[in-house]
């Protein structure tokens, strides 16, 4: 039987919070991509813990600014709850310890075992909110993490017990993902970034202690820097935005689209080539999240 023409018209208010929470996942994704970039490029003239320092110090001034400018307190008192400190444990975990991987595993192990994360924040979706997640949800997952298996196919040999790191920022990530989920609703999203990019200096400070040392950035490095600053505060709007919109179980999936954005990026700006298997497990990782968004329809 057909819809009437209004509920055509107006599709069900959970269908239009599932394709918000996708879109703004996506968004956050691309601009993580270009974060990514933004701070290779710088860590090669500074080490990594002091451009990570300098654009969390930027970052939290720019959200703390933000906050003030909608007539909030950039510190919100919730800060000090249980949710939102084990939010900031995790934060600090995800981001030590997958920095601490990037520079003793692979780049491709590292990443492929962050790529855990969708289905991590699924379970904790399941265990801690009560969401009911389909056979075919977790198919779209499994068959979003298989694409990018195919995108960056890492060797058996790479995965060694440094790689015990990667699993560790993987779990802190979903941990953070999922106390966002449960912020006050009275916290802003520029008074969870003010947190956020707070946490995330703390992360860069311990990683400048153990790298030891720092250099004068130079001007084009400071450029790169500013970029990091920028996407970085738009991932994380993003991304907050999209935990706090749809079901978890349902955004999740979209995670993968950074690395269909590091492609391009690639291509683009790098000069890399992909070959065939790299778009076939990038069509796979597309197709992973249009079945989501079919299935909520």
């Amino acid at each position: 039987m057909a819809l009437p023409l209004s509920r055509r018209l107006n599709p069900p208010d959970h269908f239009s919070a599932e394709a918000r929470g996708a879109l703004f996942m996506t968004l956050g994704m691309g601009a993580f991509a270009l974060e990514d970039l933004a701070v290779k490029q710088a860590s090669t003239d500074i080490p990594v813990g002091q451009a990570v320092v300098i654009y969390g110090l930027v970052g939290t001034l720019c959200f703390a600014l933000f906050a003030r400018f909608k007539g909030e307190r950039a510190l919100h008192p919730a800060i000090f709850s249980k949710v939102m400190m084990l939010r900031s444990v995790c934060e600090i975990g995800g981001r030590l310890f997958y920095a601490l991987a990037l520079a003793l595993t692979p780049l491709s192990n590292a990443s492929a075992i962050l790529q855990a994360a969708p289905a991590i924040v699924a379970l904790g979706a399941i265990l801690f909110f009560s969401e009911q997640v389909t056979a075919r949800k977790w198919l779209s997952i499994l068959a979003g993490f298989i694409g990018v298996l195919l995108i960056l196919r890492p060797g058996l040999e790479g995965f060694r017990a440094s790689a015990i790191f990667a699993v560790l920022g993987t779990i802190g990530f979903a941990g953070r993902d999922l106390a966002t989920r449960a912020a006050p609703v009275s916290m802003s999203t520029a008074q969870i970034g003010v947190l956020g990019f707070a946490m995330l200096t703390l992360a860069g400070a311990v990683l400048l202690i153990f790298s030891g040392g720092t250099a004068p950035p130079e001007a084009l490095t400071w450029s790169f820097l500013a970029a990091a600053t920028l996407f970085g505060m738009l991932g994380y709007c993003g991304l907050t935005l999209a935990m706090r919109t749809g079901r978890i179980a349902s955004v999740s999936p979209f995670r993968y689209s950074r690395l269909l954005f590091a492609l391009v990026l690639g291509v683009l700006i790098l000069g890399e080539r992909p070959d065939a298997i790299s778009l076939l497990g990038s069509a796979i990782i597309v197709a992973s999240g249009v079945i989501v968004l079919r299935e909520r329809r």
